[in-house]
């Protein structure tokens, strides 16, 4: 705000395009209106920012291994954990404007050309996640491919992963749960990369299971 002592021309009141004139006590003031700020706030616009905090959340725990699984779609203007973001608010979202939510069976962790599992069967049990599956080696794929195991507590927010799980050969993984994560459900996936980590395959949802400890 300007203070005028004599006043423009005699001072003024009102307002002229963005200038407004007041007087006070025979003092003359001249402001500028302030800027108008819209805040977006249709229908799919909140779905949209609902969508972008709920996928963040979630990436955002598991930042390393999406670093890993995207490094495919990674190019000079979109980082792995943006190619992530991307996909995932895409196409594995459910929800309306009222609140989004991850639709777990549909996220992609790992994303690129290697072939993926195939007969996964995986358990939550004693404290273990253990995958299972057919280890027959198909077109392009090798017996030292290496696994990548991740399982997301939904309830606490957290994971846990390993991207050098084991082999593709062996069959079979394990990864150690939290003695904290006891009765809660867990959302799990697999995938696979080169023994030189170039390349990777789509991760698979390997379902929801509710972890246990008794032997």
């Amino acid at each position: 705000m300007g203070r005028l002592n004599e006043g423009i021309f005699g001072g003024f009141s009102g307002r002229v395009g963005n200038v407004v004139g007041s007087t006070w006590k025979d003092i003359h003031y001249i402001r500028s209106r302030p800027a108008k700020y819209n805040d977006a706030k249709t229908k799919s616009q909140v779905k949209q920012r609902s969508k972008f905090s709920v996928a963040m959340e979630f990436l955002r725990t598991i930042t390393p291994f999406v670093r890993v699984g995207f490094q495919s779609r990674a190019n000079g203007r979109m980082t792995a954990f943006n190619a992530a973001m991307s996909y995932n608010m895409r196409s594995a979202m459910k929800g309306d404007h009222q609140g989004a939510e991850m639709d777990y069976p549909r996220v992609l962790v790992a994303r690129g050309e290697l072939s993926a599992a195939t007969g996964v069967r995986v358990t939550a049990a004693k404290g273990e996640l253990r995958a299972t599956w057919i280890a027959n080696q198909q077109r392009g794929t090798r017996s030292d491919d290496i696994v990548m195991l991740l399982a997301y507590n939904p309830l606490k927010g957290k994971a846990i992963y390993d991207l050098n799980a084991g082999k593709r050969g062996d069959s079979e993984a394990v990864l150690s749960l939290p003695l904290g994560w006891a009765g809660d459900e867990i959302e799990t996936y697999l995938a696979f990369k080169t023994a030189d980590g170039s390349e990777v395959s789509d991760s698979v949802y390997t379902g929801r299971h509710k972890v246990r400890f008794e032997h």
